[in-house]
């Protein structure tokens, strides 16, 4: 594994404590993380959401945290108040572990710029 896959993972797993710290739960996968990020910008709090709000609610979370590289666009709300984004390139043809990664890294990137948290890896210390 190459470093910079390792710095990735220890700003996940801190990501993951933060999470928990402040919610009190620590979202299972990547999709937890995305579903939360979709609660967040939908700006309703939490509530019991059916299926396919959840499903909406991690595509808004998807948008919202790769809008960062100019991949998404916000166009509005619609009547209920959901937020509407527009596709403004391609995502690179990446196989699944290459997106995850991708995600991840806006993921992390989010929570640094809107919640304030210092993500950076701290480096293992030595024995």
């Amino acid at each position: 594994m190459f470093q910079r896959d390792l710095d990735l993972e220890r700003q996940w797993y801190r990501l993951l404590a933060e999470i928990e710290k402040t919610l009190g739960q620590k979202p299972k996968d990547l999709n937890g993380v995305l579903f939360i990020i979709g609660v967040q910008e939908l700006g309703k709090g939490y509530k019991p959401f059916s299926k396919e709000e959840k499903q909406d609610l991690m595509h808004i979370g998807i948008c919202r945290v790769l809008s960062q590289s100019g991949y998404y666009e916000l166009t509005g709300s619609d009547k209920d108040g959901w937020p509407h984004w527009k596709v403004l390139k391609k995502l690179p043809h990446f196989d699944l572990l290459e997106q995850e990664k991708l995600l991840k890294m806006h993921v992390l990137e989010y929570f640094e710029g809107e919640m304030g948290w210092d993500l950076k890896p701290v480096a293992p210390e030595n024995p």
